[in-house]
């Protein structure tokens, strides 16, 4: 009995940093080729990314993005919504930043707010959340007919883990602005947030754009995991192109440098 326990209690091996900046850089070509391929045939990709805070959603999307083209792949991360855009169709804000053909567009959370942070917290009526939960599957049908790629990330993170996450951003001063008091105040509803997670789902989890949840305790893991499914959502083909040469550079004959003493420089304080 205490040897089943044992096993129960035991958490998997963290990869080795090597390995893992290994695989990540694998992963990040194959996100190039990707890119030029959405590009190549006018793919219109949306990429939802949600759970809750200290989940690792902000670590992944940064991996995917790191050496992509931001003319062809940008992330999306809006504020609360202003005044004027509360009286406005609930998906009103999102649409404008839809992709166009031959682009790429990361949600950094997104319109399931609605469904999470404006529920548990009451910054939105019964009647409106009731209104989300109808017209939300349907809003994403006509995205779907309407040609765009849509794939949705749920980041799953342990009670215990998010709380050594929280812990870490107090202690660590570059890491403190992702604390937000809507960040301390989720620590106390963590069932609130499970059931509003789990009625989103029963609603949402839909056959044309599923839900696809990453354990996210393990960081690195996360990163590897979400981006090798991602590159297995749409088929692509390499089209990298053939080396490339360099033209010589052409004589400067007649050019005369304006002299030094006429710019500003910044100074050498790292020499």
């Amino acid at each position: 009995m205490a040897e089943g326990k044992k096993e129960k209690s035991k958490k998997p091996t963290k990869i080795d940093n090597k390995v893992y900046e290994k695989e990540l850089f694998k992963l990040q070509l194959e996100l190039v080729k990707l890119q030029e391929w959405i590009k190549h045939k006018g793919l219109k990709v949306v990429v939802i990314f949600e759970g809750r805070d200290a989940a690792g959603k902000g670590g992944v999307i940064k991996r995917i993005n790191q050496h992509l083209n931001p003319r062809i792949s940008r992330v999306v991360a809006l504020p609360a919504p202003t005044e004027r855009q509360q009286t406005q169709w609930y998906f009103q804000r999102y649409v404008p930043h839809l992709p166009a053909a031959g682009e790429m567009v990361l949600f950094d959370r997104s319109w399931y707010n609605r469904a999470g942070v404006e529920k548990v917290m009451g910054f939105c009526t019964d009647e409106d959340y009731q209104e989300f939960m109808r017209s939300c599957p349907e809003f994403e049908r006509m995205l779907v007919r309407s040609g765009i790629i849509l794939i949705k990330y749920w980041f799953s993170v342990s009670d215990e883990e998010q709380e050594r996450r929280f812990q870490s951003r107090l202690e660590e001063p570059h890491k403190r602005w992702k604390l937000s008091p809507m960040d301390l105040e989720s620590r106390s509803r963590w069932v609130e947030y499970s059931k509003a997670k789990d009625e989103m789902f029963a609603h949402t989890d839909i056959k044309q754009a599923p839900w696809y949840v990453v354990h996210s305790d393990i960081k690195k893991h996360a990163r590897l995991n979400c981006i090798a499914h991602l590159l297995s959502m749409i088929p692509y083909e390499d089209l990298t192109p053939e080396p490339i040469e360099l033209p010589h550079r052409k004589d400067s004959t007649g050019y005369v440098r304006p002299p030094i003493t006429d710019q500003t420089f910044v100074p050498d304080i790292y020499p």
